[in-house]
This record gives structure tokens, C-alpha cells and sequence, in this order.
């Protein structure tokens, strides 16, 4: 029988937990693990399957290979912080355990994020004959895989992707933020990045934003802001003929008007100062004293888009497609007790383990997503949650284009 270790007992450890449990013949065994066990035990009594608990510190290696030893999971699904994808990667590896993760890591004391700190590990897993999966998430994660798709069945060659991420869900509370508080607002405040004729132009956090007319109606017309996102970082290593890469994220005026005070005052600093005797950093106090995600499910109703606008050429013509899925955030709860944000994270990493498992993606060493073949993801998006359309890009490139810096 398979075993599954689900690390992390957040929003998208729910999604991930409830999903593994319905395809018992590609999960088997599921333990669900995070640093407060009681966490684990609510979400395995929301589910009519099996799930054991047991409490880990994801920073502590040696404990971690301990649990690996003693479960020998055939894969460990990696939903906690970035800050522990190191510690992760290297517990796997000692103990002969393939990895997936969902974003890239983060060093807790450096505003940067990026992939250059997982890819030096790749030699590593491969001698050992060890899959790595990174960003099996939505953005990164489906988003690089949409880009991998386009690139095997509509181009000859990619020259432009514009990632679009909106979430037009209303959870009704004055401030509060879709994941973990403390990734989110260090990902909004840093610099804005995007890649263009082999280089990365920054701009000041965003700086640069404009209104996108999205294509489902309950979505309608968002502002959409500039980003720096790490699925940028692979793509334009791995798409034929790829000259600009762009990400853009919606946020209301009031998430703006919030993020701004909030700025003003020092809140979303990562160095720490010095309160009542004690060095505590304001953002993490900040995440401590938001609603947390996890509480959002039942409040939040609305729709998620997310997707890519490409443009590339196929036999000598132009041509633009724009590849997106909509997720509806009370029928994400209505399934596993999670918002739509979760739900686009979860579902694609338990994708990404089923492909592994079933051998589609198995092969060693570390690997993006778009380095795999896209046919039976896309598939499997249809099959379990995330259906996904494509339509003519033309009119959307058109939109992005009135700003082009």
C-alpha cells in the first residue's frame, strides 16, 4: 500500500488533505503532520478516510527524517512555509523520500525570493534517483503548466506571457488577507520585477498598474498591479523564443488604501525592533493579530481567474491565446471547508503528486513544472476541480498593451 506525508495544516494543507483522500489508490496511507498536531486532528475529522497526525518542527532535519523512517511515505507534500523547503529538501533526500513543494523558498531575513536556493540541489536528487517537484501550486504551479501546454500544441515559438491572477471574492471584513499574512504582504511590498530581451527591469512596488477587463462576467473589470512572481523565473529559461514575461495581481482600493497606512507605520518590516525587551518583527506581529485565512472559508463568495496571455507565432503567423480557469469560492468550500484561494493552491499539488505516483512525472532531480509533459495535468485539472478554457488572446493582449513599460 502507498503512503502520503502532507506537511502543513494550513488553508492549502486542507484542500491537499481532503483531495489525497478521495484517490485512496494513489495515496494510500495519508499522515497529515504540522508543528500543532490539533490543527491536523480538524482537518482529519472534517474527512470520512483514514488520515493520521503527529505533530514536527519542519526546521528540524534530523525529526523530520525520523517521521520519514518511520511512515516511509512514497512522496512528502510540502504545504508549510517556504521558510522550510531547504530543511525539507534535505530530510527527503536522507531519507529516500521523493519531494513537492508550492512556492519557492524564502529566506526569513532577505526580501528576496527565488529559486536559486532549490536548483543547486538538483545533482543531488538525481544520484540519489529522487523526484523534486517545485511550485505545484496555481501561480507558480497550473500557470507554468498552461505555458507548457501552449508551447506543445498552439506555438512554434512563445514570445509573451502576462500571468493574470484576480480574485474578485468579498469575504466582508475591513482587512484580511487570502494565504498566510506574513507571504503575502513581503510578496506585495517587494520590488515589481518582470523579464524582457534577456534581462529583469524593477520598478517600485506597485508602481505599475492598470484596469483588465477579465472574461467571466462575475469577474468583470479589475485593476490589475505588476509583481515579481518566482514562475517567471523558470519560464524564461524553459519557453521557446520568450522575450517578455510580465505578472499581475488585482487588489481592490481598499486592500490598497490598507497595505498603505499599514506601510506608513512600519508594520510590514521583516527587521526586527525592539518591544517591552524583546526583538519582535512588525510583520510577524501583524500576521499575528489578522484574521487568520483558514477563517475566511465560510465568508467568502465570489470567483477566482486566474490564467496567461500569450502571444507567439505558429507557422510563420501571429497568433494569441489566452488560457484561464475560474474557481468559485463557496463551491471550493463546499467541497473541503476551504476558500477558492486554497482550493487553486491544494488541487494542483495534489496533482502534481499523483503525477509523480503514477509515474507521468517521475524523474529524478529538481524540475519546474513546464519541464514535464502538460497532457495529463491539463486533464487532470478537468477531472478534479479546475476546469480550464482557452479562447482567442487577441482582445486581452490588446488591453495589456495600452500599458507597456
Amino acid at each position: 500500500m502507498k503512503s502520503t506525508l502532507i506537511i502543513g495544516a494550513g488553508g492549502v494543507g486542507r484542500v491537499v488533505t481532503h483531495k489525497c483522500a478521495q484517490l485512496p489508490e494513489t495515496f494510500g496511507k495519508i499522515t497529515l503532520a504540522s508543528r500543532t498536531k490539533s490543527k491536523c486532528d480538524c482537518i482529519a475529522a472534517e474527512i470520512d478516510y483514514p488520515i493520521d497526525t503527529v505533530a514536527i518542527d519542519a526546521d528540524d532535519v534530523a525529526a523530520t527524517v525520523a517521521l520519514l523512517n518511520q511512515i516511509k511515505p512514497d512522496i512528502l507534500i510540502n504545504v508549510a512555509l517556504p521558510y522550510q523547503d531547504l530543511t525539507l529538501m534535505e530530510a527527503c533526500l536522507e531519507a529516500g523520500v521523493d519531494y513537492l513543494d508550492t512556492a519557492n523558498y524564502e529566506p526569513k531575513d532577505d526580501p528576496r525570493f527565488s529559486y536559486e536556493y532549490q536548483w543547486p540541489y538538483h545533482h543531488r536528487f538525481v544520484d540519489a534517483g529522487l523526484t523534486a517537484l517545485l511550485g505545484s501550486g496555481f501561480d507558480p504551479g497550473v500557470t507554468n503548466v498552461f505555458c507548457a501546454y501552449a508551447q506543445k500544441h498552439f506555438f512554434d515559438e512563445i514570445h509573451t506571457v502576462d500571468i493574470i491572477d484576480a480574485n474578485a471574492g468579498d469575504h466582508g471584513l475591513p482587512f484580511a488577507t487570502n494565504f498566510n499574512p506574513e507571504i503575502n504582504i513581503r510578496e506585495i511590498t517587494a520590488k515589481g520585477r518582470y523579464w524582457q530581451e534577456g534581462e529583469w527591469k524593477e520598478t517600485e512596488p506597485l508602481e505599475i498598474h492598470q484596469a483588465f477587463d477579465f472574461p467571466h462576467p462575475e469577474v468583470g473589470t479589475k485593476d490589475i498591479y505588476l509583481l515579481y512572481h518566482e514562475e517567471m523565473e523558470s519560464l524564461c529559461k524553459n519557453l521557446n523564443g520568450v522575450t517578455r514575461l510580465r505578472f499581475w495581481m488585482t487588489f481592490s482600493k481598499n486592500y490598497i488604501n490598507h497595505l498603505t497606512v499599514l506601510q506608513n507605520v512600519g508594520m510590514t518590516s521583516i527587521e526586527p525592533v525592539d518591544f517591552q525587551g524583546q526583538q519582535i518583527a512588525p510583520l510577524e506581529f501583524l500576521k499575528s493579530v489578522l484574521p487568520d485565512p483558514a477563517s475566511l472559508g465560510p465568508l467568502t463568495k465570489g470567483k477566482t481567474c486566474i490564467g496567461c496571455v500569450i502571444d507567439g507565432v505558429k507557422d510563420g503567423k501571429r497568433l494569441q491565446k489566452y488560457i484561464y480557469n475560474v474557481c468559485d469560492h463557496q463551491e471550493a468550500y463546499a467541497e473541503t471547508q476551504s476558500q477558492a484561494i486554497s482550493y487553486t493552491t491544494g488541487v494542483p499539488a495534489m496533482i502534481g503528486a499523483k503525477m509523480i505516483l503514477d509515474g507521468h512525472w517521475k524523474k529524478p532531480g529538481v524540475n519546474n513544472m513546464e519541464q514535464n509533459d502538460p497532457d495529463p495535468f491539463m486533464e487532470a485539472l478537468n477531472q478534479y476541480g479546475l476546469p480550464w478554457e482557452v479562447v482567442d488572446g487577441a482582445p486581452f493582449l490588446e488591453q495589456l498593451q495600452k500599458h507597456n513599460p
